[in-house]
């Protein structure tokens, strides 16, 4: 028997500023009717291929929703806040997410609507 949800019809509906994994997971779970176990695995198997993918140096473009590319910082000059000292700061790799237009749309509607 599946145990019953605290969500109703909108899972993230909440007052907190993040939704954690495990309420994803669970909310992904009512929206599929598969079991968290299963959607637990699929969460974690998309995180992995969007991981190494990057990593590779291809960007992982899901339409309607965004891309995720690597993107490169070059070695900078920084300052030391207590002391004022100029320190080195190594360059580095990131992962930049660029938002789809839908997202953006989806968010933009949820702003709107809250103003009303």
């Amino acid at each position: 028997m599946r145990r019953r949800s605290r969500y109703t019809l909108d899972p993230f509906a909440q007052s907190r500023e993040s939704v954690k994994k495990t309420e994803l997971i669970e909310a992904m779970s009512q929206a599929t009717g598969e079991s968290q176990a299963a959607t637990a695995r699929t969460l974690e198997a998309l995180i992995d291929i969007i991981s190494r993918e990057v990593g590779a140096g291809r960007e992982v473009a899901i339409t309607g929703f965004g891309s995720f590319k690597a993107s490169a910082r070059a070695e900078r000059t920084g300052r030391n806040p207590r002391t004022g000292e100029s320190l080195t700061i190594a360059a580095s790799r990131s992962v930049k997410f660029v938002p789809g237009a839908a997202l953006k749309g989806s968010l933009n509607n949820a702003e709107q609507a809250s103003a009303e």
